[in-house]
């Protein structure tokens, strides 16, 4: 049974009109929902700790900054706009002291709440906003006047507005233009866990990564590997994003089709499947969630070693010279960007 899609016209800014709404964060997600309900005409505050780097930022916007203990106690709706790692400190340190009752907690990932790093009170909302988006295309789609699809969910409907809440704050980020889903805490963190793992961030790099060696190892040139396993991917998923699988066979060669429809599902095939299934496991079962809990309680020591390791392989050292020579290509920095605090 297919979702059903919440436009603006079943969402009602009103519902907001008269409350504080608190940013805790100004990265990337933070950033964007700040900009684009000031933008429409609600009174937004931001929640920082002492010295972030991040208050001349939001202040040069136009944002009153205060301390996340004070947007707390000022906010009527609080959006916890912090790294899934950070969230629970933060709470039972600035957070939790600071609620009352008929607040509303609202979050962009379910994470926090569904493995229970926080546990609210039984008194206040708490309810979910996640575009399907990062911050910076949900803010500048909101200024082209359109919007990033997003996902609501409510988790705790204490004053029975939750869901009114919800979809006004969707409408006010831009979301309800294009389209709003109601969804649980529960799949929106499941799915979305599944989905990095197996497919968009894990599946992808190490199928990628395991097609430059098979090359490499043949006695291709590192060169030639890097454009056919690599660089070629942006062409086929921005075929993909616009027009699905199918769309993407359309605009491939024969040849093309033939080795994607014959040789594809031998690759990944059942027993792929199997481990993707068990993979999904172990997040239900909250056995992923426990071990990203202990790895960052115990230094992130695992975390890095993995991560330097994917860094000194040679797929990067060879696509960083290649990449050189494309001057048309958007730069971005190896560093990543995590949401700032």
């Amino acid at each position: 049974m297919a979702a059903k899609v919440y436009k603006e016209k079943d969402a009602d800014l009103g519902v907001l009109a008269d409350k504080t709404l608190a940013v805790i964060g100004f990265g990337s997600q933070g950033h964007a929902h700040a900009m684009n309900l000031k933008d429409s005409g609600l009174n937004v505050i931001i929640g920082l700790y002492k010295g972030s780097k991040s208050i001349p930022v939001a202040k040069k916007a136009g944002f009153e900054v205060v301390t996340t203990a004070e947007a707390v106690k000022k906010a009527d709706v609080i959006f916890v706009a912090l790294p899934d790692t950070k969230q629970a400190k933060i709470y039972k340190s600035d957070i939790e002291p600071n609620l009352a009752k008929g607040k509303t907690l609202l979050f962009s990932h379910g994470f926090a709440i569904h493995f229970k790093t926080i546990v609210p009170p039984a008194d206040v909302n708490v309810i979910l906003v996640a575009p399907k988006g990062p911050g910076h295309i949900v803010r500048r789609q909101y200024t082209e006047g359109k919007g990033v699809p997003a996902l609501i969910a409510v988790h705790q409907d204490a004053d029975r507005k939750a869901k009114k809440i919800a979809l006004a704050w969707a409408k006010g980020i831009g979301g309800a233009r294009a389209g709003v889903i109601e969804t649980s805490f529960k799949e929106e963190t499941e799915t979305d866990l599944f989905g990095e793992q197996t497919v968009l961030c894990g599946g992808v790099s190490a199928l990628v990564t395991a097609g430059y060696e098979t090359l490499v190892e043949a006695g291709y040139a590192p060169e030639m590997a890097y454009f056919e396993c690599l660089h070629e991917l942006k062409l086929i998923v921005d075929l993909m994003n616009e027009s699905g699988i199918s769309g993407m066979r359309f605009s491939i060669s024969e040849t093309a089709k033939w080795g994607d429809v014959l040789v594809g599902p031998k690759i990944i095939d059942a027993g792929v499947k199997k481990r993707m299934q068990k993979a999904l496991k172990e997040i239900q079962s909250g056995k992923f969630a426990r071990e990203w809990v202990a790895e960052t309680e115990t230094g992130y020591k695992t975390y890095n070693k993995l991560m330097k390791a994917g860094e000194k392989h040679s797929i990067e050292k060879v696509g960083a010279r290649l990449r050189g020579m494309m001057p048309w290509m958007k730069k971005r920095s190896s560093s990543g960007a995590q949401a700032s605090y």
